[in-house]
């Protein structure tokens, strides 16, 4: 079972669209203009040298559908009528003894039809090719303001975070460290005056302090580092030792500091992965052993997050969790691939892969 999270850059389509409008459609009408009368001149001439008996009516069409695609419709049937012209002179000239009008009045006709039939479909693809590259530059403009919104948002979630984390800690933290220690004024009078109650003021106390370590480790997990380029490795290697004294787990980092990333923002992105990743490993997945994986191949940047847990279940819930949706969508903002897949030896592996450059 895997899940894939395809994040390409959004500025790639408009760029290759940009790009179509390339070859014979850099020459000017002039240009394209001179192309068709040279085209009728080869062809006559070609006529001429063939014969009478061979027609090449069909030939003036290219010329035709030359000069009325990138010149206009007045110059296709102007060169509908010279290739006619053309077409008569060229008989007369290898020796035809008389020219029907008939058939000269029907290929007139003819080409016109042709003419204007093209014409008419030149408009249409120039107007949807109009659509297309309005379309197109509304779509650039629609995914930079998203990649905008995206990074704003991105930075309240965290700075909410944080601030949750230090509301937390200065005053749940502060108010439960002062309860406590109150707690423990009132054991040891109530121990110097031998009362009963001793035993249950031991039990206040230490359910106090319990408080205060899962109001610290709590804390704890809101607060995400402020980090460089080149301090994420040391920032997994911090992760790993809390959710080992956190959850009571094995959890290790594997990877070295040669590894670089692009930006503090990469950075940052991919140890809110790594943050929610072992998280769910270690609460919801019941995991015993943890891994943390920091590499790079080539231009190739890799994290990987293995537990030995429960497994990704075979079916994902719809919508699927917000957890997977957090880490999806920061996988999203720097660019990365993210997948969940289950682990060959039980468990499940979390992976975020994008470029390093």
């Amino acid at each position: 079972m895997q899940a894939y999270v395809d994040n390409l850059p959004a500025t790639r389509a408009p760029r290759f669209i940009g790009k179509r409008r390339t070859g014979v459609l850099a020459f000017g009408r002039g240009t394209m203009g001179a192309v068709s009368l040279v085209l009728v001149c080869i062809i006559g001439y070609i006529d001429y040298r063939t014969g009478y008996e061979r027609s090449l009516s069909l030939f003036y069409l290219v010329p035709i559908s030359v000069g009325t695609w990138f010149v206009g419709l007045f110059f296709g049937l102007f060169m509908a009528t010279l290739s006619v012209v053309v077409w008569v002179m060229s008989d007369l000239a290898a020796g035809i003894p008389a020219v029907r009008i008939w058939n000269a009045a029907m290929a007139v006709a003819s080409y016109f039809a042709f003419t204007i039939v093209l014409y008419k479909l030149c408009t249409l693809l120039r107007e949807l090719d109009q659509r297309v590259r309005d379309r197109t530059i509304a779509l650039q403009r629609e995914i930079t303001e998203r990649e905008r919104l995206d990074n704003e948002i991105a930075e309240i979630a965290d700075r909410e975070r944080r601030r949750l984390g230090q509301s937390l800690h200065d005053s749940v933290g502060q108010h439960l460290t002062g309860t406590a220690l109150a707690a423990q004024v009132l054991r040891e009078k109530l121990a110097g005056r031998s009362a009963t109650e001793v035993a249950d003021a031991d039990k206040v106390v230490r359910y106090l302090e319990e408080g205060i370590d899962l109001t610290r480790n709590l804390a704890r997990g809101f607060f995400s580092p402020e980090l460089e380029a080149d301090g994420l490795s040391v920032a997994l290697q911090g992760l790993a030792a809390n959710v080992s004294e956190r959850f009571g787990v094995t959890c290790n980092f594997n990877g070295n500091d040669a590894v670089r990333v692009r930006d503090s923002t990469t950075a940052t992105q991919l140890y809110h992965i790594a943050l929610e990743a072992t998280t769910n490993a270690a609460k919801h997945a019941h995991a015993n052993k943890i891994d943390i994986e920091l590499a790079q191949k080539g231009q190739r940047l890799t994290l990987a997050v293995s537990d030995d847990g429960d497994g990704f279940p075979e079916k994902l819930p719809e919508p699927p969790g917000l957890g997977l949706r957090l880490m999806a969508h920061g996988a999203a903002l720097i660019g990365g691939k993210f997948s969940v897949q289950r682990n060959r030896n039980g468990g499940t592996v979390v992976t975020c892969k994008l470029s390093a450059d």
